[in-house]
């Protein structure tokens, strides 16, 4: 072994691992400290996302928010609206599932607490929607939607006959009075809400349905011109991305056209072996150019519902 093997091998063993030992007045803050100390498996890369997150915030670069409809079914929609009104995210990417979520939750939809392990036949004859461990009454879902939409978009769109994604997601956050809201938190902070996949929802749904009898035009190429422009208004730009698909995409995909995002912390469950963009990690995205080749990343796999509220804290 050469002295330059050498030094490189006493740098890669220099870390120690310790043990973690928990005590009863440790706050969430200092166990993420903790955590980074372990050694393995996840546990350091939830510390690193938070030291990220940290930067990130402080560096005055624009920020993206990004997650899936899913998330905003479970009591982690507290968790984003409280993260919007931090103001530290200057845009918002979703899916057309997160205004369904968002939008019948805000309306009083009854989300229950229930199983994975369920009979979903019998589900379905006591008309409960089940979307993993959480339950949906069937009429509080797509025709409480139905319902707020036929109330409100004749108001949202009195005199004209074209919006946004964006503008849209704003006037009905504009209406909506509960503080866990997403669309209202970022109405309050002016945050756009971009939904790439708008019609693929209910909310989607009864737009299309208002559309056959009152001709409404989607600007989908607004929302498409004030991201470019925000990208390239930017000195820097990061992203905090929860799951996959299409709002993941759309960040990245953005940020390429500027050389890529210059921080990037993924969350998500999904794994890279099947070629999939939900499992795309963030040294794939740096072959795109979606992510700089010098920007701070890291990929934290687990159940958000988890990862999150461990992250948040360290955070606030």
């Amino acid at each position: 072994m050469d002295p330059k093997q050498r030094s490189m091998r006493e740098a890669m063993i220099s870390e120690k691992v310790e043990d973690l030992i928990i005590n009863k007045d440790d706050t969430v803050s200092g166990l993420i400290i903790k955590l980074k100390r372990m050694g393995g498996f996840m546990a350091p890369r939830v510390a690193k996302a938070a030291e990220i997150l940290k930067e990130m915030f402080s560096s005055g670069a624009t920020n993206f928010l990004s997650f899936t409809g899913n998330v905003v079914s479970t009591g982690l929609r507290g968790t984003l609206a409280q993260l919007i009104r931090s103001g530290n995210f200057s845009a918002i990417v979703t899916t057309c599932g997160a205004l369904d979520h968002d939008i019948a939750r805000s309306f009083g939809a009854r989300y229950a607490c229930g199983e994975f392990d369920v009979d979903d036949s019998m589900l379905n004859e006591l008309e409960i929607h089940r979307l993993g461990n959480v339950f949906i009454p069937l009429e509080d879902y797509g025709p409480l939607i139905e319902r707020v939409m036929r109330e409100h978009l004749p108001q949202i769109m009195k005199d004209r006959s074209e919006i946004s994604p964006s503008d849209l997601a704003r006037e009905f956050g504009r209406r909506i009075n509960d503080d866990s809201s997403i669309l209202r938190a970022a109405f309050e902070k002016g945050v756009p809400v971009f939904v790439p996949g708008i019609v693929d929802g209910s909310f989607g749904t009864n737009l299309f349905f208002y559309d056959q009898a009152n001709k409404l035009k989607l600007d989908l190429f607004k929302d498409m011109n004030l991201l470019l422009n925000m990208v390239f208004d930017s000195k820097k730009t990061g992203a905090l991305i929860i799951g996959g698909g299409i709002s993941k995409h759309h960040v990245i995909w953005w940020n390429q056209f500027k050389d890529g995002l210059d921080y990037c912390v993924y969350l998500t469950t999904a794994q890279e072996y099947d070629g999939s963009l939900s499992g795309a990690l963030p040294k794939e995205a740096i072959s795109w150019g979606k992510i700089k080749p010098t920007a701070k990343h890291v990929a934290v796999i687990g159940d958000v519902t988890i990862t999150l509220p461990l992250i948040v804290p360290a955070l606030l």
